[in-house]
Formats: structure tokens, sequence, C-alpha cells
């Protein structure tokens, strides 16, 4: 029986460049190479997001009450979105004083004391064993301390890399659902996810009702846990901070968190759940399980991505730490000036001095064909295979190895298997991973140049999408994969604009690094190859093919079939347009179901075909047929056992 091929029916989410559905940040990136029309769409587009002006009947209206038309939009905020998108200097905190605590000891001599007064609410509930505590009066306390005492005092610190990948300036995650205490990097999940799941142009609950509740799947997690203020930051400073830590903290900082918050409060969903992490290459490791299933006929839909909000001073901290960020100094180094170009930080393959951080929330809904042939559903691409490989012993644990070059060469073996070498050879591109580290550019090079040798490959264009939005670690080759699609939208390869010249020590002999945007409408595009690595030999590869050959695989497919698909196609497309125009005025319609009517689990129907669950139009059933039918004893092989075990020695 032949493979299902899972389909990208919707796709959706936020980074640096924008909204993801229908190709918001993909038009960012590549703006100056859009006609003006895409160009202005774009801005009013990005303007409305982040809360320049709103969108009143046919015009729009700024902060002032001003009403104004889509060229005074253009005209009036055009800097302004550009100046408050893509990588740039950190806004959600001042970087360069970020509050924390200074150790101080006081060393006293022989007999000297420290006395001090403080108020008599703030003493500790077990004060120091050195501690004379005398009351006042007025409600303070004298306090005398006699030995070798510890103190820490409020002082501010410096963070060496003060450039990241941040939502657009002004878009207020919070303004748009009930909130409530949740941390960053969930809010991202649950917009994200909305954004894609609105994307499909097919109404979630017409699609919940033409499945199995169990054939929905949830692929979903975050590498560093939500590690902001409501999440696990907060639990862990909070003793050190004198502050208290709340009974949310621990549950909402969990990393299967995004998971979760999608099956209960988008989808409603009582199907499979997965949140598996690979540190930089997690996206693409959950990938991997919902296209597992859905090739296996498990599951018919699921819901792929990661939300990552790691611009904390604390993670800017860790990294700068392992020197893997690119710190102010050494991009004034390598520019041989005095203040650092903060928008050009990111430099995959060029001269560079390592990554930038970023945030950002990338889902993509898939489908099996047969399900998408059935619903009218829009494809996007499909994702045929993902491959995973570790790099064995290494020499350090973030140093590359060579499992990358296994899950690579095996996704460009598969690309050829299904759509022939000279499709491979004359219409793919890599979307690298291009991390904008000096090992990273020789390195992943390298093996670039080598598969491309192997497979007799040349001028390979080779982007990354680092380069406009940063590293948002989880969520990076998510970020790489919508941009695919929008090259198969557009005809246009990214270029690496961030650099002048591709760094000497890149392998160049088979590849091809464009530093403006390539066009290649008269090259088709056909395959992208998404690579990513990860801390600890996490390697993944995916293949993404485009929506023309994937079209032409199911009139293969389906003939029969097919000229009704296309015509019920045609409603989709036209309910996912109306939601791309609503979404470009900032009505995100975010899907929260906090509060919905919960299933009653005593109006469960079980049975011994399987389950009836109250609100689904479909049952859970049952596998009754055994897989290991084969290794099933019979009465004849259980006699022949018999006498075997009674023959004497």
């Amino acid at each position: 029986m032949p493979h299902s091929l899972p389909v990208i029916v919707g796709f959706g989410g936020y980074n640096a460049a924008g909204r993801s559905s229908s190709h918001q940040a993909f038009r960012r990136m590549v703006l100056e190479s859009l006609s003006l029309a895409e160009q202005r769409k774009t801005i009013i587009g990005l303007a409305c997001l982040m809360g320049h002006v709103k969108k009143e009947g046919e015009h729009y209206s700024n902060e002032h009450g001003a009403v104004l038309t889509a060229e005074e939009v253009d005209t009036k905020y055009r800097a302004e979105v550009l100046d408050g998108t893509l990588i740039r200097r950190i806004e959600s905190f001042d970087p360069a004083a970020v509050p924390g605590n200074k150790k101080i000891t006081f060393d006293h001599k022989q007999g000297e004391q420290i006395v001090f007064t403080m108020v008599k609410r703030d003493l500790p509930s077990i004060c120091p064993d050195d501690w004379q505590v005398r009351d006042l009066e007025d409600g303070n306390v004298e306090v005398t301390a006699s030995a070798v005492s510890d103190y820490l005092i409020e002082s501010h610190y410096e963070l060496v890399a003060k450039a990241a990948g941040q939502l657009p300036r002004g878009f207020k995650l919070d303004a748009h659902y009930n909130s409530r205490f949740h941390p960053r990097g969930l809010q991202m999940a649950l917009v994200g996810a909305s954004d894609a799941v609105h994307s499909i142009g097919v109404p979630w609950e017409t699609i919940a009702a033409y499945v199995n509740p169990d054939q929905v799947g949830v692929y979903s997690s975050s590498a560093l846990s939500q590690m902001t203020e409501e999440g696990m930051a907060g639990l862990l400073q909070g003793r050190l901070k004198g502050t208290r830590t709340t009974a949310k903290q621990l549950p909402l900082g969990l990393n299967s968190m995004p998971a979760d918050f999608i099956n209960a409060y988008v989808l409603g969903s009582v199907g499979h759940t997965e949140a598996i992490t690979g540190a930089c290459a997690s996206f693409l490791y959950v990938l991997q399980a919902a296209v597992r299933d859905i090739c296996s006929g498990r599951r018919r839909v699921a819901i792929v991505g990661n939300a990552e909000a790691g611009v904390t001073p604390e993670i800017m901290e860790g990294f700068s730490n392992m020197s893997a960020l690119g710190s102010d100094e050494n991009i004034c180094k390598l520019d041989s000036t005095d203040t650092a170009d903060l928008r050009r930080a990111s430099r995959p393959f060029g001269h560079n001095c390592g990554f930038t951080l970023s945030e950002a929330t990338q889902y993509i809904v898939l489908m099996d064909d047969a399900l998408a042939i059935e619903l009218g559903a829009d494809v996007h691409g499909a994702v045929p295979d993902v491959f995973i490989n570790a790099d064995g012993i290494k020499k350090s644990i973030s140093a590359p190895g060579v499992g990358n070059y296994i899950s690579f060469s095996k996704a460009v073996a598969s690309a050829i298997s299904i759509v022939g070498s000279e499709t491979v050879q004359h219409h793919s591109f890599v979307h690298a991973h291009g991390s904008s580290t000096p090992a990273n550019r020789t390195t992943e090079s390298e093996l670039i140049d080598r598969v491309a040798h192997a497979f007799e490959i040349k001028d390979w264009p080779v982007t990354a999408a680092k380069a406009f939005v940063g590293h948002s670690l989880s969520t990076a080759s998510g970020d790489q994969l919508v941009s695919a699609l929008g090259t198969f939208k557009y005809k246009l390869i990214p270029g690496i604009k961030t650099i002048s010249e591709i760094a000497p020590d890149v392998h160049q002999q088979r590849a091809h690094f464009p530093l403006e945007d390539m066009d290649v409408s008269n090259r088709e595009m056909q395959v992208a190859f998404i690579n990513s690595k990860g801390f600890g030999g996490n390697n993944a590869t995916a293949v993404v093919l485009a929506p023309s050959k994937v079209e032409s695989m199911l009139a293969a497919r389906y003939p029969n079939d097919f000229s009704d698909y296309v015509s019920r196609r045609e409603q989709t497309r036209a309910s996912a347009d109306s939601y791309a125009k609503r979404a470009d005025q900032a009505q995100l319609d975010v899907i929260y179901r906090f509060g919905d009517a919960v299933i009653d689990d005593a109006h469960v129907s079980i049975t011994e075909q399987g389950i009836n669950i109250p609100g689904f139009a479909r049952p859970v059933k049952f596998n009754l047929q055994n897989p290991y039918a084969d290794m099933q004893e019979t009465p004849a092989t259980a006699a022949a056992g018999h006498d075997q075990l009674c023959v004497p020695d």
C-alpha cells in the first residue's frame, strides 16, 4: 500500500519579519525585490500589526485620529515599519542596564561590628546567627552583625551582545486574547497556532468532523522551556530576588506546554500529543514525528511547530559566556568601527563572530493527501521525509560532527527517489542552518559542497533565514521552512543581504550563496532542503516539495477526483484570503477556548469496538487486528514445541 503524503495545508506564526501566514514575513525579507503594490501591502499590514494604524472602512486612522489613505500610511510609516522589524537592538529590556545583584562581603576585624536599621516587617523569618536585633519605637529594628557577612546589593550590568531578532515593535501578544498569566512563550504558541489554523481556509470544526478524534495530533515544544517571569525564570529567581513564587510558574514553565495549550485551548483535541526537543533542531524533530505518523496512517491531521521566547538577559548571557553570540565589540572589530551595526549582527557565511538570538513562533498544518483532496484543502507544499542523525563521539558537545552528513545526504537521496535527479540537480535549493558562527560557515558549506559533488549538483543556491530574523532556537528551522514556502510562491530566494562578501574559508565550488534576492522564475524551484544543527549533535534535514510538484503528484494519484478537488479548493482559497485580509488589519481572531464546556467523562461510551466522546462526530476506533499474527502459536506449533521439549538428551 502506498504511503500517505503529508501535505502542508496551512502555516502561520510570527518572527522578527512579521506574520507567516499569507507570506507577510517572507515579503518583508525580500521587500526591495517586490512590486510597489506588494511592498505597500506588506508595509500597511505590518503598520497595523505594530499598532501604528487601524482600518476604518476604506481608510486608516492613526493614534491621533487622523484619517489616512493606503498611500499615506505607506509614506508616513514605512521608515518606522522597516526600523521596527528584523534584527535590531533589544527593546524588551535595556541590554546596557540589566537589573541584577552584586555579592559583597564585609570582613570585619576581631571585635568590630556593623550596625544598621531596617523596617521590622522586612526581617527574614530566620535571621542569620550573628545578628542581634533590638526593637525601636518607630516600627523599625536595629541590627548588629558581628561576624563575616555576605550581602547582595542591586547592581546593573551590561550585556556584551545587544542585538536580537524580536517580534515587530509594538506588536502586543496579550492584546489579542485574554492571556491571564501566560509566559511569553505560551502566548506566542497560542497566537502562532491560531494563525496557522485560520490560514487553512477550512473551519477546524469541519476538519475534526471528517476524522476520528485520535487521528489528530499536535507536535510541539520549546527547547528552553518558558524562561520568562511567569514561567521557569520566576520560579528560579523568586527566592533570590526576595519575591514569592506562584502556583503557576512551575506547570506553565514546562517545555511541553506549547503542545498542551494548543490541544486544550486552540483545538479542543483529545488526540495525540507529542513534545520532542532536539536543541536548535527541535522544529524538525517534531516535524519528523508528525510526518512519520501521517505516512503510517496513525494520524490524518497534525499541527506541528514550536514557540520560543529566548530573548532574556539570562539566556543571552549564557550563550555569550559560551562565546556563541556575536558581541558588539567583535562586530565593531569586523567593521573597523566604534559603533556596532546591530542591524547586520547576523552574517551567515560571511565574516562573522557569532549568532544572534531571537524569538519566534512557527506552526504548519499537515494532512494526508487523501483528506486534503476530500476537503478541498489548498496545498502549499509537502514534507515527504525528515532525517535525524547524531554525531557519535565528539571532541565537545557543541562542536559539529558527522551526523549532518548522514541526514543531509539521505534527504537528497530521498528527494531524487521521489522527483528524479534532474529536478534535484536543477530545481532545488538549500535553506542552510547558517548560524553566523565561524565554525558553521566552514563546516556547513563543506557539507553542502561535498553532498553536491556526490549527487552531481552544480551552482546549488543556498540561503539562510537567520540573516534576517536571527536564531530562534527550537523554532529556527520553522523560520527556514516558511521562508521556503515563500520562495515557492514568489519565485525569489532571499539573498544573504547582511554581508558584503562570502568569507574566503566558505566552500563555494558547487554552492552559490546569493548576496541579493535571487529571481528563480526561469528556474522554478521544486524542492527545498531545510538543514538544521543543534547543540549536542542534533542534526536534521527535511525535504520540502513545492506546491506545483505536489499538485502534479496528486493529479496522478487521484485522476478521477482531481477536477472536483480543484473546484472545491476555490472556496478554501477564498476563505483563506478573507482571513489574510483581516489579519493584515491586525484582526487576528486568536483562538482561546478557555472556559468552554468541559467534556463530562460520565457521558463517554465504551464498547469493544471503540469509544464515543460527547462533542465529537466520530468515535475512537480500536485496532482489532493483531500485528503479530505471524508469531501466534497454533495447535500444531504448540505440539511441535512440546515434542521438542520432551526429547531426551
